[in-house]
C-alpha cells in the first residue's frame, strides 16, 4: 500500500465515536484503539499502545492503493477512499448516534465499516484481531452462521462479536476477497436480537449522518477559520459521555508527553477543569444542552457539605478510579508504562474551586428560569466558598498535577479568587447580600496576597509559585477569569515575559524547572493558544495571527490535535484527540475574531456590587 503524497505523520488519526465511546482509525484505515462498550472499559483495540499484541482491525487493499482520508462533511463519520487505476472503494466508518422516534438517542456499542466499490472490482483482505481487557489473556474464535466471536478463554470473561455480509471463513484466513458490491463489517459489544443486513446499515449511516450534519448545523461559527472551529466543535461533542453528561479529556491512555519517558496517563476521565472550559466555548457556540447536562453532573457528584472536592471524576461517578500499570503492554514507541486510572484524583488543588464556581455562576446566568433546584446550588456555593476560605493560603499540587511536591502556586491562588469573585455573584444573583459582601471583603484580600507574593519584582510579571522567579503559562488565564484585564500592566508583562521565556519556536512550554520526571521537554499545544489569545489581547495582533497559521499547519491530516508536540519535528504527542487543545482552539478564534468573551457578554448581570476591581 501507498499513502497519499502526503508524508504519514505519528497520530495521523480520524476519531469516530457516539457519546458512548470512541475508536482511532489509522490514515490506512486500521482500527488501532477502541475501548469497548464505554470510553473507561478495557480495549478491545490497543495496537496503537502494542503493535505485537495490542489487537486491530484493518481492512487492507490487495496491491498498492492511493489512499485519501477526509471526514464526511459536518459530521463525525470517516471517509477512507482506496484507488488504483480502475479499481477504487471506500470504507466509511462510524458509531451509530441518532435521536429515534421515541425521543431517545440511539448509540450502541457498535462500530460500522460501510464498504462502497466506486469503480472496478478492487480486492482487500480483513485483519480482525480483537483483544479484550487490554489484551491480558488469550482469546478464542468461534465462527457460527450469523457472526465471528471472539471472547477471552481466561481472566475476567469478555466478547465481542462481528456480523457482516462478507464470507466469514474469508474473514478469518484473511483471504483475498474481490468487491462487486457494496458491503459492510459490523462489530459489536452486544449480540444482536436480529442480524444486521446492507439495507439497515445503509439506514444507520444515513441517519447518524442526518444527525450530525443537525446538531452541527445548530452551532453559531460566526467567526474567521470557520472549518477549524467546525471540526473541534464536533471533536468536543465526541468527548461528552450521553449517559451522565461528564465531558472526557481525551479518549486514550499512556501516549506520552514525550517518546521514551514515563509522562504517560490515563485521561479517559472528566477533569473538572477541562469540562468546564468546553462548556464555556460550547455556550457561547450555542450547544446549551450540552451545559446543562453537565450542570447536571455537576450537581450529581459534588458533596454538598463534605470537605472532599475531587479535581477529577470517572465518566459514570460510581467508579473508583486506581491507577495501575499495564506491564504486558510494550506501550506508544516502548514508552512504558501503560497505565490505566490516574493517581491525580487524589490531589489537593485549589483551583478547582474556582473552576466549578466559574460553571455554576455561567449556568445560573445562563439557565437561571429553568433550574429548579436552586437551593441545592446555593449549598454547593456555600461548601466551596468555605472550603477556600479554609484552604487558600495552604499549599497544592497546582494545574499541573506535581505529584511529589506541593508549592504556593500563583494560578491555584488566582481561582481561589475566581471562586470568591463569582460566589459573590451569585449571592447577590440570589439576594444574599451579607454572603455576597462577605465574599468581595475575602477575594480583595486574596489579589492583594497575589499581586504582593506572586510577582517578581524585577520583571513585572505573575511567578509560578510565592517567592520564585519562575513562570507558568496557566497564568496567562488571568485575563480569560477577569482577575486582570488585558492592558493591565501586570499582565502584559506576565504575557510578555512567558513569551521570552517559555515560547520556543512557535510553541509553549507549561513551564521550564524540573519536576518529577526531569526537564520537560515537549510544547503543550493548549498553552500555546493561550498565548496566542493573550499576544492578540495586549495588542500584539499580527504576531498573534502568525503563531497561530503556524500551528494551524503542525494539526494532523484531519485537524485534529494531541496534547503536546515536540518543538523540533512538530510531532503530536501525548493523548489524543485532547478536549483541552481543541477548546484553546476554538477560543482563540472566537478572541481573533473579536467575539464577545463570556463575561463581557453576560457581564455583572446586574449585580453592580461584583464589579471586577
Amino acid at each position: 500500500m501507498t499513502p497519499s503524497s502526503t508524508p504519514l505523520k505519528d497520530l495521523d488519526y480520524g476519531i469516530i465515536g457516539n457519546c458512548k465511546t470512541a475508536a482511532l482509525v489509522s490514515r490506512t484505515g486500521s482500527i488501532d484503539w477502541c475501548c469497548l462498550p464505554d470510553f473507561d472499559s478495557g480495549s478491545f483495540f490497543a495496537h496503537i499502545l502494542d503493535k505485537k499484541n495490542g489487537g486491530f482491525f484493518n481492512i487492507e487493499p490487495v496491491g498498492r492503493y492511493r489512499i485519501e482520508q477526509a471526514y464526511i462533511n459536518r459530521t463525525n463519520i470517516l471517509r477512507t477512499r482506496f484507488k488504483r487505476g480502475k479499481d477504487s472503494f471506500e470504507i466509511l466508518d462510524f458509531m451509530p448516534r441518532y435521536i429515534t422516534d421515541d425521543r431517545n438517542y440511539h448509540c450502541p456499542p457498535d462500530i460500522i465499516r460501510y464498504i462502497r466499490v466506486l469503480s472496478g472490482k478492487p480486492s482487500i483482505r480483513v485483519f480482525y484481531n480483537p483483544r479484550p481487557n487490554y489484551a491480558e489473556h488469550p482469546v478464542e474464535t468461534q465462527l457460527t452462521s450469523r457472526f465471528i466471536k471472539h471472547y477471552t478463554s481466561a481472566g475476567s470473561y469478555e466478547s465481542l462479536y462481528l456480523y457482516s455480509d462478507l464470507p466469514f471463513e474469508d474473514i478469518v484466513a484473511h483471504e483475498p476477497i474481490t468487491l462487486e458490491n457494496d458491503c459492510f463489517l459490523l462489530v459489536s459489544y452486544n449480540q444482536k436480537l436480529i442480524t444486521p443486513r446492507l439495507d439497515w446499515v445503509e439506514l444507520e449511516f444515513e441517519r447518524t449522518k442526518v444527525y450530525w450534519m443537525g446538531w452541527i448545523s445548530k452551532t453559531n461559527i460566526l467567526t474567521r477559520y470557520p472549518d477549524k472551529v467546525e471540526r473541534s466543535t464536533l471533536v468536543l461533542k465526541l468527548l461528552a459521555y450521553q449517559k451522565t453528561g461528564a465531558i472526557l479529556a481525551a479518549v486514550t491512555t499512556s501516549l506520552p508527553e514525550t517518546i521514551g519517558e514515563q509522562r504517560n496517563w490515563d485521561y479517559r476521565f472528566c477533569w473538572i477543569r477541562d469540562a468546564s472550559m468546553t462548556i464555556n466555548i460550547l455556550t457561547r457556540l450555542g450547544h446549551y444542552n450540552v451545559a446543562r447536562r453537565f450542570l447536571r453532573f455537576i450537581l450529581d457528584i459534588v458533596p454538598y457539605k463534605d470537605e472532599k472536592v475531587q479535581i477529577m471524576y470517572g465518566i459514570n461517578p460510581r467508579r473508583k478510579i486506581v491507577e495501575h500499570e499495564l506491564p504486558w503492554l510494550s506501550g506508544y514507541e516502548n514508552s512504558k508504562p501503560v497505565r490505566v486510572g490516574n493517581a491525580a484524583v487524589k490531589q489537593k488543588q485549589n483551583d478547582i474551586y474556582g473552576v466549578l464556581m466559574d460553571v455554576i455562576y455561567q449556568s445560573l446566568v445562563l439557565f437561571s428560569s429553568t433550574i429548579d433546584n436552586k437551593e441545592d446550588l446555593w449549598t454547593v456555593v456555600r461548601t466551596l466558598t468555605r472550603h477556600v476560605k479554609k484552604n487558600w493560603k495552604k499549599l497544592d499540587s497546582g494545574i499541573w498535577e506535581f505529584r511529589s511536591e506541593r508549592r504556593h502556586f500563583t494560578f491555584s491562588k488566582i481561582l481561589c479568587w475566581v471562586a470568591m469573585d463569582r460566589g459573590a455573584r451569585i449571592a447577590a444573583f440570589l439576594d444574599k447580600q451579607p454572603e455576597a459582601m462577605s465574599y468581595i471583603k475575602l477575594r480583595d484580600q486574596i489579589k492583594a496576597d497575589i499581586c504582593k507574593k506572586g510577582c517578581d519584582p524585577k520583571t513585572g510579571a505573575l511567578t509560578q509559585y510565592y517567592g520564585s522567579t519562575s513562570l507558568d503559562a496557566a497564568n496567562l488565564l488571568a485575563s480569560h477569569y477577569g482577575f486582570l484585564e488585558p492592558d493591565d500592566p501586570l499582565y502584559v508583562s506576565t504575557v510578555q515575559e512567558s513569551y521570552k521565556r517559555l515560547c520556543v519556536d512557535g510553541l509553549m512550554f507549561r513551564y521550564r524547572d524540573a519536576d518529577d520526571f526531569g526537564l520537560p521537554k515537549s510544547a503543550f499545544t493548549v498553552c500555546t493558544f493561550w498565548m496566542i489569545k493573550s499576544l492578540y489581547q495586549i495588542g500584539e495582533k499580527e504576531k498573534a495571527i502568525q503563531m497561530f497559521e503556524d500551528v494551524l499547519s503542525h494539526a494532523n491530516h484531519l485537524g485534529l490535535y494531541s496534547e503536546d508536540m515536540d518543538f523540533k519535528t512538530k510531532r503530536l504527542l501525548g493523548n489524543f484527540p485532547q478536549g483541552y487543545s481543541h477548546i484553546a482552539l476554538i477560543d482563540t478564534v472566537l478572541t481573533l475574531s473579536d467575539a464577545p468573551h463570556w463575561h463581557s457578554e453576560y457581564g455583572d448581570s446586574g449585580i453592580g456590587i461584583c464589579v471586577i476591581p
